[in-house]
């Protein structure tokens, strides 16, 4: 059965009903859009005859057969996770009493936790401490894998802190999950978040699409900011995504619409990325203030990220984002991320709100700070 993912529930509702949202993290200007064609899309040209599958293949310098469009990147994930049960069970002589081990990073996005388990395998950890400034490294993966193991779990950026992994280190992960005998699936929602474009693929940002062993997942969502396209897609080994078609006629389908919308965005992926891109280094500039300015939160504002984790030297993280609440501002709990300590702010909106956002968060957190002191 399928676990309840509490963050996703604490979080339903609470962005149209705050008049300060710092907890979304895509890079959108208004709450939602209720147009059938996204303002960003409008009066953009369509391709002429390409695929979606072919434009995705064409942007992580892929093969058409290593793409498989989802809805969505929770949708990619958990048909990535299940392909890469399935191709464990295969290997397994004892499959139908096996239940495959898979490594999630922590700290780490809740849903990526509680997923696996919900498709019959162990769930175990592995460690991304913040005296490591969160680091990925494939020596940790290779330490909590054991005999059974099938995949290990991360995200570039992390989330929730917004540190970027580099090619040569997830090739490091990817190499340490086979020789354990498994994959790497690295959900990349937040990958293309960097200020200039570092490679011609992969939507300008880092990836590790074509590692030996890796699944990638990503969307639409964060960098354009088209969730409500609900598209999404995975990149793999055509094994991987032969299993992940299987598991997808069990789950709903891609709307047509959405996947002609998604074949105009990738179309016009250049001018969507420069705008984007704009977005991205404003807030992020306005974040690393944020950050300065207050000697009581400790945690890092990574180089181009436009979310981040912090916590506050006397308040945990529950009673700060119910402080913010009270002020109608929306952060969101560290809880859900392994680590209730704390609390992660994402800059996803429009500059202009982000500003009067953070300046209403900074009333609370001094409020906080001097009743503590008091």
């Amino acid at each position: 059965m399928f676990p309840p993912l509490p963050y996703l529930e604490w979080i339903s509702g609470r962005v149209e009903a705050a008049e300060y949202d710092l907890g979304s993290s895509d890079l959108r200007s208004a709450p939602h859009e209720s147009d059938i064609v996204p303002e960003r899309l409008t009066g953009l040209p369509d391709p002429d005859d390409e695929t979606l599958r072919a434009q995705l293949a064409d942007v992580y310098d892929v093969s058409p057969e290593n793409v498989l469009v989802t809805a969505g990147a929770t949708h990619a994930n958990l048909l990535a996770e299940s392909a890469a049960l399935a191709v464990a069970l295969d290997d397994t002589e004892e499959a139908e009493n096996s239940n495959p081990q898979v490594l999630v990073e922590k700290p780490g996005y809740q849903p990526l936790v509680l997923t696996p388990g919900a498709l019959s395998a162990r769930v175990d950890r592995f460690l991304r401490p913040a005296r490591d400034e969160y680091v990925l490294s494939g020596d940790r993966i290779t330490a909590a894998a054991m005999d059974d193991f099938a995949l290990a779990v991360t995200s570039n950026r992390h989330n929730p802190t917004g540190r970027l992994t580099s090619r040569e280190s997830l090739a490091t992960a990817a190499e340490a999950c086979r020789e354990a005998g498994g994959y790497l699936l690295v959900d990349e929602v937040y990958a293309p978040f960097v200020g200039d474009a570092t490679t011609d693929h992969a939507f300008g940002g880092v990836t590790g699409a074509g590692l030996p062993n890796t699944i990638v997942t990503g969307s639409l969502t964060k960098f354009y900011g088209l969730g409500g396209l609900r598209i999404g897609w995975l990149i793999a080994s055509a094994e991987i995504v032969d299993a992940a078609r299987h598991a997808a006629f069990h789950v709903p389908a891609v709307a047509e619409p959405s996947r002609a919308l998604a074949r105009r965005a990738l179309h016009n992926r250049d001018e969507l990325s420069a705008s984007a891109r704009d977005h991205l280094r404003t807030n992020h500039e306005l974040l690393a203030s944020f950050a300065a300015e207050h000697d009581e939160l400790s945690g890092m504002v990574y180089p181009g990220s436009t979310f981040a984790f912090f916590e506050h030297e006397h308040v945990s993280g529950d009673e700060l984002v119910e402080a913010a609440w009270e002020q109608d501002i929306l952060v969101v709990p560290g809880r859900f991320f392994d680590q209730s300590g704390g609390f992660r702010v994402a800059l996803g909106r429009d500059p202009e709100h982000v500003e009067a956002a953070l300046d209403a968060l900074s009333g609370v957190i001094e409020s906080l700070s001097a009743s503590t002191e008091a």
